[in-house]
């Protein structure tokens, strides 16, 4: 084992590698104990009128580790069959920076929401996983425990998501009634004593529609993307190329944005707008987007003066005129998105609004008659990326909505719908103010969090703006060499910290074209052992296909997913 790449070894496997070690430890200290040496029999009384000097004797190494034995005592295992079970549902906020992304990953390098949430939930005795198959609060395995999700964010990104776990509903053995909230435990309030302070339970529900879902029934979900304007560090008009589009380099055209965002809504085929992922085997990517915007906030404060400055504000404006940076989002609200879709809807718009591009490309990809293939345009970056909320609505008759083919559009299920959250929340607080507002409440704990990285904000902001304003560039210092000479490379906004040098740029529809969503779906089908999609589509279980194919000494090219 001396040689081993531990690097590439997954999570179960380490936890089961640490679990043999310390199995071959305890197998060593057992051989290694001596036998205690036999308790001296104890001095006679002394006798009525005498002085008799006694020595006390130091306690033998059995009483010494009868005494540790009992101070480490375990307590009990919890045995559930004393309590009462239900299902609830957890809303949750997170920053997602130092996190893997939601979704358990078993062999991630950094951990995850997903993750996070499962050891606070085993360590607070919300679920009890079977301890005997290794170490349970690491080894993360939802099956026993009804858990559904709503959504999940990539790498980095951050989000508000609701949880459903419980394993049914209560006993039934005749206990007296008693209040859902006032007599039971406090959730959030339990949890957030264990998670990180950048992961919060901010509401539960105590009490959820028939067949609820967090996956199934959710029919809104709404993703924020925000940016700044302008979107990275202009150069001086000395220094920096002004376009063809008269828009100096790095600020944006705010309302070419917001026009071709307004494109995005209603029912469309965003195929040219995701990522295919043929192990999916996904046909409909018709989508339902209820509403696309750009939208500034307000109040974002950390100003740069020297943005304001001239040579260095947006085309045409003033000394002095204007405040920047500011903020915006991109605001989005749909029934369901594909894979990665909103980082390539943010693409495109990022290009469109450098003027690269013209608010009608986004009508040109959305039309997949005269463009099947999605041209190779990179997605915009993941951390800016926020699942702000997921709605619940009722449905006519109050039934909750729940298809088997999530994300698919149903005009007539989402015509019927106020897309109105009709979950009951009970917001933390709300049963005891303290618990929001008090010494180690939630906004106390994340006022922790907000200072730490405001000052950061801060010195940052007075950093760069001092370093831009020191010098000035009016004087010429080398009294000899040509004049410098404006860079002709473009730089191309993608969404993260600063743009990337990509030389003459090549607009959208001229790139290279990618495989058709049937291309991949055969080519992934072919490699599982089948002719194409529609032949694996019509078997019923194909992985006991594969699993036969290879009994019988056929070769499939890759592993099942």
């Amino acid at each position: 084992m001396a040689d081993s790449n531990f690097q590439e070894w997954s999570k179960d496997q380490l936890v089961e590698r640490v679990r043999e070690l310390e199995q071959q430890l305890q197998k060593q200290k057992g051989n290694t104990e001596q036998p205690s040496p036999p308790t001296p029999d104890p001095p006679p009384p002394s006798q009525p009128g005498t002085a008799t000097a006694t020595r006390r004797t130091a306690p033998t190494k059995a009483a010494n580790k009868e005494k540790k034995a009992k101070r480490n005592k375990k307590p009990s295992a919890l045995d559930p069959s004393k309590y009462s079970t239900r299902l609830v549902a957890l809303k949750l906020a997170y920053l997602g920076k130092r996190y893997g992304g939601f979704e358990y990953q078993v062999d991630g390098a950094a951990p995850t929401i997903e993750e996070e949430l499962w050891r606070a939930l085993v360590k607070s005795c919300l679920i009890w996983p079977d301890r005997d198959r290794g170490r349970a609060d690491i080894t993360v395995d939802w099956s026993p425990w009804q858990y559904s999700k709503c959504g999940r964010t990539d790498k980095g990104g951050e989000g508000e998501d609701t949880e459903m776990m419980g394993d049914g509903d209560g006993d039934g053995d005749g206990k007296p009634a008693w209040d859902p909230v006032a007599d039971e435990i406090n959730y959030p309030r339990a949890l957030n004593r264990i998670l990180p302070p950048d992961i919060r339970v901010l509401a539960w529900a105590p009490t959820l529609p028939d067949n609820f879902s967090a996956r199934f029934s959710c029919r809104e979900r709404q993703y924020r993307y925000f940016f700044t304007q302008p979107a990275f560090a202009p150069l001086p008009a000395s220094l920096g190329p002004d376009g063809e589009s008269g828009r100096r380099e790095g600020w944006l055209d705010v309302d070419a944005m917001r026009e071709a965002a307004k494109l995005f809504e209603g029912l469309h085929d965003f195929r040219n707008f995701c990522k295919l992922d043929g192990a999916k085997q996904i046909t409909n990517y018709q989508r339902m987007v209820f509403e696309a915007d750009i939208v500034e906030v307000e109040g974002t404060g950390s100003a740069l003066p020297y943005l304001s400055q001239a040579g260095f504000g947006p085309k045409g404006s003033k000394e002095g005129e204007g405040t920047y940076p500011k903020v915006y989002y991109f605001h989005v609200r749909g029934s369901a998105f594909l894979w990665h879709q909103i980082r390539h809807m943010v693409a495109i718009l990022f290009m469109i609004g450098q003027g690269l591009e013209k608010p009608s490309l986004v009508t040109e990809l959305l039309d997949v008659d005269r463009n099947p293939r999605r041209p190779n345009y990179v997605m915009a970056d993941e951390v800016p990326l926020v699942l702000w909320d997921c709605i619940f609505p009722k449905l006519e008759g109050g039934a909750m909505p729940r298809t088997a083919a999530v994300g698919v559009h149903d005009p007539d299920v989402e015509g019927s719908a106020d897309m109105q959250d009709s979950i009951d929340w009970v917001w933390l607080g709300e049963d005891k103010p303290s618990y929001l507002h008090g010494h180690g409440g939630v906004v106390d704990k994340l006022w922790e969090c907000w200072r730490e990285r405001k000052m950061d904000e801060l010195l940052a902001n007075q950093l760069l703006d001092s370093v831009a304003r020191k010098a000035d560039l009016s004087r010429r210092l080398a009294g000899s060499g040509p004049p410098e000479k404006p860079s002709s490379s473009q730089r191309v906004y993608e969404g993260g910290g600063s743009a990337k040098a990509s030389g003459v740029y090549l607009p959208v529809l001229k790139k290279r074209l990618l495989a058709t969503p049937d291309e991949v779906n055969d080519k992934w089908a072919q490699s599982k052992g089948f002719a194409s999609a529609e032949e694996l589509a019509k078997t019923e279980n194909w992985r006991s296909v594969v699993k036969a194919n290879r009994s019988a000494g056929k070769v499939v090219s890759s592993v099942d997913n």
